[in-house]
């Protein structure tokens, strides 16, 4: 048997057919199952009969889920915006050449290297209203300070966006600095000659030119608002009520608590739908860029 395999030759083309094998099998296989268990009335067990797109309707009606979508906007915009900011600023910052620069992006790195349960666990620890910071300074004589915002319906989806900011925010960083210490160096001494200011420089120089590198950042951060579950689960479990409800959290209790495979599917072939329109002026951009 030994000697045999010895004998064979290897065949990337066939480990390449085997891998894609895999991928359409178990990844786009599991796609169209999806999709068509939304078009029945599957409940805790599949059923094939077709019903059309009852499910979507139903879905589309569901108070629970409009909520949840509008929380996936207010969440993603902040997120998106104040993680881009926030990020972009660090790397300006690191760009200067700054002592410890290793140091500082380390520290700036560090909440990546944490599950976003950790995070979400650390911050509702951070946020509690009684052990918290609130706890922490009413503790230290101002009585009447208040931070609630955990528990209030209208700001607890805040929370949301503040640990998000924190975990993401040093990634944008790296991939911002990496595309500002490729900018080239004969570009920088124009600028000085000029005399542009450097904030100018940045905003309507550099930045600009950027734009593959920031287009590339934005895609990362919206996949995370689109399968944005661990984060809700470890903070708030989408409350109060359901304040912080999300569409992948909707999704996976309507899969498994509230055991409607019909419904659920159909909320997932819509997140599955919705990436694909975020994602398509992106990729027709690098096409175009490209071609």
């Amino acid at each position: 048997m030994r000697t045999w395999l010895h004998r064979q030759t290897f065949r990337p083309d066939m480990t390449v057919v085997f891998f894609f094998g895999i991928v359409a099998v178990f990844f786009y296989g599991s796609i169209l199952w999806t999709g068509y268990m939304s078009l029945t009335r599957s409940t805790l067990m599949p059923n094939y009969n077709f019903v059309g797109f009852d499910q979507y309707i139903k879905l589309f009606t569901n108070h629970r889920w409009l909520v949840s979508c509008l929380n996936m906007v207010i969440f993603g915009v902040l997120y998106i915006v104040g993680t881009l900011a926030f990020g972009t600023l660090l790397a300006v910052f690191a760009d200067r050449r700054i002592r410890a620069e290793s140091l500082f992006r380390t520290i700036f790195l560090y909440p990546l290297a944490v599950s976003l349960i950790v995070t979400g666990l650390s911050w509702r620890w951070v946020l509690d209203p009684v052990n918290g910071l609130q706890g922490l300074v009413r503790g230290m004589g101002w009585e009447n300070f208040t931070f609630d915002w955990l528990t209030d319906p209208n700001r607890a989806i805040y929370t949301l966006v503040i640990a998000g900011i924190w975990h993401s925010a040093g990634l944008i960083m790296v991939i911002i600095l990496a595309g500002l210490r490729g900018v080239d160096e004969d570009l920088w001494k124009a600028i000085r000659m000029e005399g542009i200011p450097l904030w100018r420089a940045y905003l309507q120089v550099i930045f600009p030119g950027m734009r593959p590198v920031v287009a590339s950042c934005v895609v990362l951060l919206m996949s995370d608002v689109i399968r944005g579950y661990d984060l809700v689960i470890a903070m708030t479990k989408g409350g109060p009520g359901i304040a912080t409800e999300m569409p992948a959290k909707f999704a996976v209790d309507y899969y498994f608590a509230r055991v409607n495979l019909g419904l659920a599917s159909a909320a997932s072939i819509a997140m599955l739908v919705l990436s694909l329109l975020l994602l398509a002026p992106y990729f027709y951009s690098e096409f175009r860029r490209r071609t």
